[in-house]
């Protein structure tokens, strides 16, 4: 049983004996924060869970290394920008590896597939849901009755959030504020492609859409990512692939609540951030981990001191109780019921006072 986040409630989840799973990767402009840590260990810890099922995995993280982000802090930096993401990326694997994640099976960048992308608009221009103007093509929101069915925000919500999300609602070029970029022209300085319709690069949108046909195919057993990406992002994504393809894009969606710090939302944009990497140096990776575990995957939670040296005990804890399957059903009910891995965490905390509990811990991705 899983949160649909399209369907607002816990519903089964039953996939077939591959389960085909899309998250959103990062834009590598800067080192991985605890925000995405949180989204990408809760994927690895349903992913373990899924292939301790019996089940096949196969999960796609995209690198965006061209947007508005990157292009701009490559300039303040006076570097080119592939080599800013090409090292951010070595930096953000290096701390997926230190938390233990289960690869994953493809890790495309968004310049990898701009002939996809170009095809993909061919797709939805030929069906009547894009249109030109001003150098740029637009998604026209109005050829889409169901817009807004991923969030179910109303459209009031959704003019706010794409105003602070970088959703351009003010462009004049758009029909209606809530229209989204598909191909933008390109300012002087800044990467080009060329296109049908002008030169230029992607939209924001795009890359994921071209991604998931190009890498899983037409429909999605689960998508998600972080919690912000809800709307704009995931909604766009959605209408916009399934006018492409004229099929359903996701059976489940699911998003992980935001970490915060001083009662904001973690986010480079803020610079409230705490590093991954910077919490390695002091700290064992596998105690981060946990106490990035220690919050349901649905709930957003604040960042305070208190954190690491609670996670650390309770791994020292776990290691002194040894080698054993103390607490492994009672870790496998628990995921099962949306992947309450803090009850799975208070099982195997119960269990480590009297027996072995090695087992229940790699469940959760946990090396003892």
């Amino acid at each position: 049983m899983l949160w649909c986040t399209a369907r607002r409630e816990v519903v089964p989840f039953t996939p077939g004996k591959l389960v085909t799973l899309y998250t959103c990767g990062i834009t590598p402009y800067d080192a991985t924060h605890l925000g995405h840590a949180a989204v990408y260990v809760g994927y690895d810890v349903l992913q373990r869970r899924l292939r301790d099922r019996g089940h096949d995995t196969r999960c796609v993280r995209n690198i965006t290394d061209v947007d508005d982000s990157i292009l701009t802090k490559a300039r303040e930096l006076g570097v080119h920008y592939l080599d800013l993401a090409a090292a951010e990326t070595a930096r953000f694997d290096d701390d997926m590896r230190a938390l233990g994640l289960i690869p994953s099976w493809s890790e495309p960048r968004a310049t990898s597939a701009i002939a996809d992308i170009r095809g993909f608009i061919g797709m939805v221009l030929d069906r009547g849901h894009a249109y030109q103007a001003g150098g740029a093509v637009y998604f026209d929101i109005s050829t889409v009755a169901d817009f807004g069915s991923v969030s179910g925000y109303s459209r009031e919500q959704m003019l706010e959030l794409a105003a602070e999300r970088g959703g351009k609602v003010d462009d004049p070029h758009k029909r209606d504020p809530l229209d989204f970029v598909l191909w933008q022209p390109s300012l002087p300085d800044e990467p080009s492609w060329e296109t049908l319709w002008g030169p230029g690069r992607p939209g924001w949108h795009i890359e994921c859409s071209a991604l998931a046909l190009r890498e899983l195919g037409t429909t999605i057993d689960l998508h998600g990512g972080g919690a912000d990406l809800i709307f704009p992002h995931h909604e766009c994504e959605r209408a916009q692939s399934e006018a492409a393809t004229g099929e359903p894009f996701v059976r489940h969606w699911m998003h992980q609540a935001m970490v915060r710090m001083d009662g904001e939302k973690m986010s480079k944009s803020l610079g409230n951030l705490v590093f991954v990497s910077e919490l390695r140096r002091q700290w064992d990776p596998m105690a981060i981990r946990l106490m990035i575990m220690e919050n349901h995957y649905r709930t957003a939670w604040e960042w305070d001191d208190t954190r690491m040296p609670r996670a650390a005990a309770r791994l020292e804890a776990w290691r002194l109780a040894g080698r054993g399957d103390g607490a492994l059903e009672a870790t496998r009910v628990a995921l099962d019921d949306d992947l309450d891995v803090p009850a799975a965490i208070a099982a195997i905390d119960e269990a480590a006072a009297v027996m072995g509990v090695s087992e229940a811990a790699s469940l959760l991705g946990i090396s003892l």
